[in-house]
């Protein structure tokens, strides 16, 4: 049986061929001589009834290509076409016109929100006085206290285990395999009793050189260098010598150009004009530290001449960040035996976090005992925290501070963009020129200030800050000192902020002309006066990152029980919320009561690996004590 005839045949009768596909030739021209095409298929012949020419040609070219598939030829063609027309080498002036939307969050519209939010802010009176309920948090089972013994009696670390860390302090100080205590060590490292570990025991031994820093930035920045240097002079068992500033030109500090750095220069004050006596008060630093860390105003004579009087000609270590306690150990520690004298510049930032518990005490003393302001500063710092209570007396003497960061240097590093339009543009532009020429104009950098906002970077403007206040609870009788340099356009951007607090304050203000005369000019020590009256504020916010409100947070912690007492915003939730035109007041506020509840919560906090002791006191600086232990204590006095 053949493949093709399913019905069986005796006969030798051939099989019938397959039928022609459609397409095939047969179909498409008649079986007779005539060619008549077949009836359906696209011919001129069957064209629909009243078309006109145009459509006539389109019909004619669709049932060409579809006859002689001529589509399979043309599909390159139209490709590239397309893909040209994608890529826009070939355009048309009629085409779709995409509106590309910024990102919620991005754009700086909270001048929009304010007009909208201002009538029901102003009619709301149904909070309550926000100075006497914003902190409502306490520590469990107890409260901080400060544990930091300076005496020469010893000190005793309650908040660790004294036998544990006495060894590891110990082994830290094997030099070359040998325990050199009494020689190459403090006194206080080299207890015979395991028990505990003792400062000022029994007396320094001879200092192992001495060693001179240079503290760089700005206020903060330089108190972070001199606690640092303290913790390295004890750790090696030197003599600190007092550090000197160096200023950079953005803090403003007048300096005289000179090229050499001697010892007359730098003790006569021709060098720097602010000196470390003019901030902090130098007697009552070296008497703190006295039991503990040898401190002197001035370089023996017979080493100096060594150096040709010069410091520049002391060998100068240039330390890495965040430098291990082990690098002074093992690679400075050597070259101070062998020179006396060292030099280590800049010095910011050049010891880690984690260091022995001792060691770390030194930083604890150095930070919340012994570097004390000037009699001149904290003179004026405490007439003014004086006078802004006296002002606040209806609020039983509480008011808020507040660190702004609105000064024009501050808003063109952001790279962020307000509503200043194009003379903000051009001012931003001259003024990074200025500060950090060609750090933004380089090729291939690309500032996008959309993103800038969205991810909480921009600084607060004052505007912003009183809307936040006031959606936190403030009402605009509270009393607020404002601690900021020269906000950027002033007249324009502290005009709302009035409006919602017009109790508002600043050291000019409060000051009289003369009193301030002495400090002007001088931003460390204009700093220095801001940071006393933060410090004794009720409520301190902060706007902008930096070392100011890091200190000062953790200052605070240290006074008030471990809790900082600041509000710290979410400036990402911020943004979006600023940017949101249908937000109406009772949305807004129950957003930031539950912001300014959340600093409340975070107000205590416990020190973790490689966080600061200025920001977190606890508990290499404090101590934790039970409630039930503080009632026996006060019972029993």
């Amino acid at each position: 049986m053949h493949a093709y005839n399913r019905i069986p045949s005796s006969g030798h009768s051939t099989p019938s061929p397959p039928q022609s596909p459609l397409r095939s030739p047969r179909y498409r021209h008649g079986s007779g001589g005539g060619g008549r095409s077949k009836p359906g298929r696209f011919t001129p012949s069957s064209y629909p009834p009243g078309r006109n020419l145009a459509h006539r040609l389109a019909w004619f070219l669709l049932s060409v290509l579809l006859r002689r598939q001529g589509i399979f030829l043309f599909a390159p063609l139209i490709y590239i076409s397309g893909m040209l027309l994608y890529m826009g080498t070939v355009s048309f002036d009629v085409g779709p016109i995409i509106d590309h939307k910024p990102a919620p969050g991005s754009v700086y519209r909270s001048p929009q929100i304010y007009a909208k939010l201002r009538p029901e802010m102003d009619s709301d009176n149904s909070s309550a006085d926000a100075l006497s309920t914003v902190w409502k948090n306490s520590y469990k089972s107890g409260e901080w206290r400060p544990c930091i013994n300076k005496s020469s009696e010893g000190l005793h670390n309650s908040c660790l285990d004294s036998k544990r860390s006495y060894r590891s302090i110990k082994s830290l100080f094997e030099y070359n395999g040998h325990n050199r205590c009494g020689q190459l060590l403090p006194a206080f490292f080299c207890q015979k009793n395991p028990g505990l570990v003792e400062f000022g025991h029994a007396g320094l031994p001879e200092s192992n050189g001495y060693i001179y820093v240079e503290a760089n930035g700005g206020l903060n920045q330089q108190r972070t260098s001199i606690c640092n240097a303290v913790a390295v002079a004890g750790y090696l068992n030197a003599t600190l010598l007092i550090p000197n500033f160096h200023y950079h030109s953005i803090w403003r500090d007048p300096r005289f150009p000179d090229l050499v750095i001697t010892t007359k220069a730098a003790n006569s004050g021709f060098y720097f004009c602010s000196k470390f006596k003019d901030i902090y008060d130098e007697d009552y630093f070296i008497s703190t530290l006295e039991n503990l860390v040898r401190v002197v105003d001035k370089i023996p004579g017979y080493l100096m001449e060594r150096y040709d009087n010069n410091m520049t000609n002391v060998h100068n270590f240039r330390v890495k960040a965040w430098a291990p306690v082990q690098y002074y150990r093992d690679v400075v520690l050597p070259r101070l035996l062998e020179e006396r004298v060292i030099r280590i510049s800049p010095f910011a930032n050049r010891l880690s976090f984690d260091v022995p518990p001792a060691v770390q005490q030194l930083r604890c003393l150095a930070n919340y005992e012994a570097l004390r302001f000037s009699n001149p500063i904290l003179t004026m710092g405490e007439t003014l925290v004086a006078r802004m209570k006296e002002r606040s007396s209806s609020h039983g003497g509480k008011y808020v501070s507040v660190h702004l960061r609105f000064e024009e240097d501050m808003v063109a590093f952001s790279c962020c963009v307000f509503d200043g339009g194009a003379q903000e543009a051009k001012d931003m532009k001259a003024a990074r020129e200025r500060g950090w020429k060609g750090k933004f104009t380089k090729p291939g950098r690309t500032i996008r200030p959309g993103a800038i906002r969205l991810n909480g970077k921009c600084p607060l403007t004052p505007l912003e800050v009183g809307l936040m206040l006031r959606g936190m609870g403030f009402d605009k009788n509270t009393y607020i000192y404002l601690a900021s340099g020269k906000i950027y356009n002033s007249e324009k951007y502290m005009a709302p902020l009035l409006e919602m607090f017009p109790n508002l304050l600043t050291k000019d203000m409060l000051a009289l002309e003369d009193e301030l005369d002495p400090f002007k000019n001088y931003s460390s020590r204009m700093a220095a006066i801001d940071y006393t009256v933060c410090l004794h504020s009720e409520v301190f916010v902060t706007t902008q990152g930096g070392n100011f409100p890091h200190f000062l947070m953790g200052h605070r912690r240290f006074l008030y029980g471990g809790h900082s007492k600041t509000i710290r915003p979410d400036k990402r939730k911020l943004a979006m919320l600023f940017d949101n035109l249908k937000i109406d007041w009772k949305s807004f506020k129950r957003h930031m009561l539950n912001m300014r509840s959340h600093s409340d919560s975070k107000g205590f906090e416990i020190k973790r690996p490689n966080d600061s002791i200025y920001s977190f006191p606890c508990p290499d600086c404090m101590c934790h004590v039970n409630r039930t232990e503080d009632s026996r204590s006060s019972s029993a006095t």
